[in-house]
Protein backbone atom coordinates (compact mmCIF):
# COMPACT_ATOMS: atom_id res chain seq x y z
CA UNK A 1 0.00 0.00 0.00
CA UNK A 2 1.19 3.51 -0.78
CA UNK A 3 -0.11 6.72 0.81
CA UNK A 4 0.23 10.47 0.38
CA UNK A 5 -1.09 13.35 2.53
CA UNK A 6 -2.00 16.77 1.12
CA UNK A 7 -3.48 19.47 3.39
CA UNK A 8 -4.68 16.85 5.87
CA UNK A 9 -6.29 14.59 3.25
CA UNK A 10 -4.67 11.15 3.08
CA UNK A 11 -4.99 9.01 -0.05
CA UNK A 12 -4.00 5.32 0.19
CA UNK A 13 -3.91 2.86 -2.71
CA UNK A 14 -3.81 -0.95 -2.94
CA UNK A 15 -3.68 -2.79 -6.27
CA UNK A 16 -4.55 -6.30 -7.35
CA UNK A 17 -4.06 -8.17 -10.62
CA UNK A 18 -7.27 -9.76 -11.95
CA UNK A 19 -6.26 -12.94 -13.83
CA UNK A 20 -9.88 -14.01 -14.45
CA UNK A 21 -10.52 -10.83 -16.50
CA UNK A 22 -7.13 -10.77 -18.22
CA UNK A 23 -5.98 -12.35 -21.50
CA UNK A 24 -2.17 -12.21 -21.56
CA UNK A 25 -2.11 -13.87 -25.00
CA UNK A 26 -4.11 -10.91 -26.34
CA UNK A 27 -1.97 -8.42 -24.36
CA UNK A 28 -4.90 -7.54 -22.06
CA UNK A 29 -4.05 -7.25 -18.35
CA UNK A 30 -6.70 -6.05 -15.87
CA UNK A 31 -5.96 -4.56 -12.46
CA UNK A 32 -8.18 -3.22 -9.72
CA UNK A 33 -7.18 -0.54 -7.27
CA UNK A 34 -8.78 0.25 -3.94
CA UNK A 35 -8.49 3.86 -2.84
CA UNK A 36 -9.19 5.13 0.65
CA UNK A 37 -9.48 8.89 1.13
CA UNK A 38 -9.24 9.99 4.77
CA UNK A 39 -10.09 13.52 5.81
CA UNK A 40 -7.71 14.23 8.69
CA UNK A 41 -8.15 17.99 8.30
CA UNK A 42 -10.45 20.13 10.43
CA UNK A 43 -12.66 21.04 7.46
CA UNK A 44 -15.48 19.30 5.61
CA UNK A 45 -14.30 18.67 2.05
CA UNK A 46 -15.90 17.44 -1.16
CA UNK A 47 -14.18 15.57 -3.97
CA UNK A 48 -15.14 17.31 -7.22
CA UNK A 49 -12.89 15.92 -9.96
CA UNK A 50 -10.13 13.42 -10.67
CA UNK A 51 -7.16 13.49 -13.00
CA UNK A 52 -5.18 10.32 -13.70
CA UNK A 53 -1.95 9.72 -15.58
CA UNK A 54 -1.54 6.10 -16.68
CA UNK A 55 1.78 4.82 -18.00
CA UNK A 56 1.98 1.40 -19.66
CA UNK A 57 5.45 -0.18 -19.92
CA UNK A 58 5.00 -0.38 -23.72
CA UNK A 59 5.44 3.44 -23.69
CA UNK A 60 1.73 4.18 -23.96
CA UNK A 61 0.57 7.11 -21.81
CA UNK A 62 -3.05 8.01 -21.11
CA UNK A 63 -4.72 10.82 -19.20
CA UNK A 64 -8.18 10.45 -17.69
CA UNK A 65 -9.97 13.48 -16.29
CA UNK A 66 -13.54 13.91 -15.12
CA UNK A 67 -16.07 14.52 -12.40
CA UNK A 68 -15.94 12.58 -9.16
CA UNK A 69 -14.92 8.98 -8.63
CA UNK A 70 -17.00 6.00 -9.80
CA UNK A 71 -19.99 8.31 -10.29
CA UNK A 72 -19.76 9.95 -6.87
CA UNK A 73 -18.58 13.28 -5.47
CA UNK A 74 -18.24 12.27 -1.82
CA UNK A 75 -18.40 14.81 1.01
CA UNK A 76 -16.07 13.97 3.89
CA UNK A 77 -16.44 15.62 7.26
CA UNK A 78 -13.40 15.87 9.52
CA UNK A 79 -12.39 12.35 10.54
CA UNK A 80 -14.42 10.59 7.83
CA UNK A 81 -13.11 8.38 5.04
CA UNK A 82 -14.36 7.14 1.68
CA UNK A 83 -13.23 3.93 -0.04
CA UNK A 84 -13.91 2.88 -3.61
CA UNK A 85 -12.63 0.32 -6.09
CA UNK A 86 -11.96 0.96 -9.75
CA UNK A 87 -9.90 -0.66 -12.47
CA UNK A 88 -7.35 -0.19 -15.21
CA UNK A 89 -6.32 -2.29 -18.17
CA UNK A 90 -2.79 -2.44 -19.55
CA UNK A 91 -1.33 -3.97 -22.70
CA UNK A 92 2.11 -4.85 -21.28
CA UNK A 93 1.21 -6.25 -17.85
CA UNK A 94 3.39 -3.64 -16.14
CA UNK A 95 2.46 -0.02 -15.53
CA UNK A 96 1.93 2.79 -13.08
CA UNK A 97 -0.67 5.42 -12.26
CA UNK A 98 -0.73 8.68 -10.32
CA UNK A 99 -2.81 11.83 -10.30
CA UNK A 100 -4.79 14.35 -8.30
CA UNK A 101 -8.24 14.96 -6.89
CA UNK A 102 -9.73 18.44 -7.02
CA UNK A 103 -11.26 19.00 -3.59
CA UNK A 104 -13.28 21.87 -2.19
CA UNK A 105 -13.56 23.06 1.39
CA UNK A 106 -17.30 23.29 2.02
CA UNK A 107 -16.91 26.14 4.52
CA UNK A 108 -15.48 28.72 2.12
CA UNK A 109 -15.45 27.08 -1.33
CA UNK A 110 -11.63 27.06 -1.46
CA UNK A 111 -10.48 24.50 -4.03
CA UNK A 112 -7.24 22.56 -3.71
CA UNK A 113 -5.55 19.57 -5.32
CA UNK A 114 -4.84 16.40 -3.37
CA UNK A 115 -2.04 14.19 -4.66
CA UNK A 116 -2.79 10.56 -5.49
CA UNK A 117 0.46 8.65 -4.85
CA UNK A 118 2.12 6.85 -7.72
CA UNK A 119 1.45 3.12 -7.65
CA UNK A 120 2.54 0.23 -9.82
CA UNK A 121 0.53 -2.53 -11.44
CA UNK A 122 2.51 -5.67 -12.27
CA UNK A 123 1.09 -9.01 -13.37
CA UNK A 124 2.72 -11.48 -10.91
CA UNK A 125 4.22 -13.73 -13.60
CA UNK A 126 6.02 -10.70 -15.12
CA UNK A 127 8.34 -10.69 -12.07
CA UNK A 128 9.86 -14.09 -12.90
Amino acid sequence: MVSEVTQGVKVSVETEYQPEYSSPGQMHFVFTYRITIENNSQYTVQLLRRQWFIHDANNTNREVEGEGVVGQQPVLEAGQSHTYVSGCNLKSGIGKMFGTYLMERVLDGKKFRVKIPEFTMIAPFKLN
